[in-house]
Formats: C-alpha cells, sequence, structure tokens
C-alpha cells in the first residue's frame, strides 16, 4: 500500500493529466478564434485559469471588444478570489510563497487541497496538484494552437460551437441543485435573449450578473445560520 504522500501526488498527476490534456482544446480554439500562437500561450501562461480563458477567446472569436473579453473572463475568475479566502489559512503561507501560491490556485489545486487532515498534506496536495496542472496545460496549449493553425476557419469544422460545448463541460458538474439550475437557466435565457440585440460578450456580463444575484439568498441564508448558532 502506498504511503499517504504518495497517494496524494499519484492522485495530483492523474488530475493533472486529464485536466492538462484539456489544454489542446483551448490552443486550437483560441488560434482558430484569431489569437496566434504566442498570444494564446502567454494566456495559459499568465491567466491560467480555464474557464476565463476560454471566456476571453470565446467573446474575442464572436466579435466582441477586448474590453467585453476581458470583463467576462474578469467575472469568472472572481471564484479563484473565494477559494484564496478558504485556503489561506489552511496553507498558513507567508510573503513570497504566498504571492507565487496564488498562481496555483485553481479549481483542480483547491479541491485536492481542502479536505486534507493536516498543513503538510493540504500544501502537497495543492501544489503538486497546482504544479502538474500548470506544466501539463501549457504543454497542451502550445500543441493546440500549433496544429490549430494548419485549420483555418474554425467555422468549417463547427470549431466556433467548441467554446460553448467546453464552457458547458465546465459547468455541468457544479448543478447539483435546484437553486444552481434555476440560476443557470435564467441566465442562459437572459443570455440568449439580448444576443439579437446587443454586441457580443454583453450577454455573457447579463447571464453572470443574474448568477451573482441569484446567490445572494443562498448567502444571506447562511449568514443567519451562523449567527444562530453563535
Amino acid at each position: 500500500m502506498s504511503s499517504p504522500r504518495g497517494r496524494i501526488v499519484g492522485e495530483a498527476l492523474a488530475v493533472g493529466l486529464a485536466t492538462g490534456a484539456y489544454g489542446i482544446s483551448f490552443g486550437a480554439i483560441s488560434v482558430t478564434s484569431g489569437l496566434d500562437v504566442w498570444q494564446t500561450c502567454a494566456l495559459s501562461l499568465l491567466v491560467f485559469t480555464g474557464a476565463s480563458q476560454f471566456a476571453l477567446v470565446g467573446v474575442l472569436a464572436s466579435g466582441g471588444t477586448p474590453a467585453a473579453a476581458a470583463g467576462t473572463a474578469l467575472l469568472l475568475g472572481v471564484r479563484n478570489g473565494l477559494y484564496g479566502l478558504r485556503l489561506a489559512p489552511l496553507l498558513a503561507w507567508r510573503g513570497t510563497r504566498r504571492v507565487v501560491g496564488a498562481h496555483l490556485l485553481i479549481d483542480e489545486s483547491t479541491a485536492m487541497a481542502v479536505n486534507r487532515d493536516t498543513t503538510t498534506e493540504v500544501r502537497l496536495g495543492f501544489v503538486a496538484t497546482g504544479l502538474s496542472v500548470f506544466v501539463l496545460w501549457n504543454l497542451a496549449t502550445l500543441g493546440g494552437a500549433l496544429a490549430g493553425e494548419q485549420l483555418g476557419d474554425p467555422r468549417t469544422y463547427g470549431l466556433d460551437a467548441a467554446v460553448g460545448g467546453a464552457f458547458l463541460a465546465l459547468l455541468w458538474p457544479r448543478l447539483s441543485g435546484g437553486l444552481a439550475r434555476g440560476v443557470a437557466v435564467v441566465a442562459a435565457a437572459v443570455a440568449l435573449g439580448l444576443v439579437p440585440l446587443v454586441t457580443p460578450g454583453l450577454p455573457v456580463l447579463a447571464a453572470a450578473s443574474v448568477a451573482l444575484l441569484g446567490l445572494l439568498p443562498r448567502r444571506g441564508e447562511r449568514a443567519r445560520n451562523l449567527g444562530g448558532a453563535r
């Protein structure tokens, strides 16, 4: 039987392999959406959060402005800040280590860290998962971008629909409750209703606003529950 440390590293590598391979899709879609290979690789190196990256190239591909693309990507990235609030006391890092660690703060590294029993295991799960995803995601992005240069117009192959499909694949596992499903349906209806009326990118921002408003009742309920428990 493997040691706890070996098991954590093995799980992290498996997550990194599965998530990193998905970077091929991002690289191909980004290049066929109008960005060049270096811009695509820079996004994966510097932004390093898949949902925001797909959002940015999706808005650009549909004719949206860079400002609308950046705004949509930032909204989706807000959740990473919430992850940071949860993980900061568990990791107990200060100074440079906290700054460097912030770049590895993604869905997968958070999920692999929050449920550990000790600070050492939290740090190992977070770092091993974050690094494995980072390395493999960036290598896959480069491979996908180089392959995507040979594809030409994405509409010829239906790749312009792949961004929406990728978003749905990222979102689907999180629609586990009635509130989440209801908010998703209303947000989708708002976005579809605005598509023929406003410039590309704004429907996504409006849908994200609906999602934020939908979460407010749950936040208030949790606050009341915490208050009652004191």
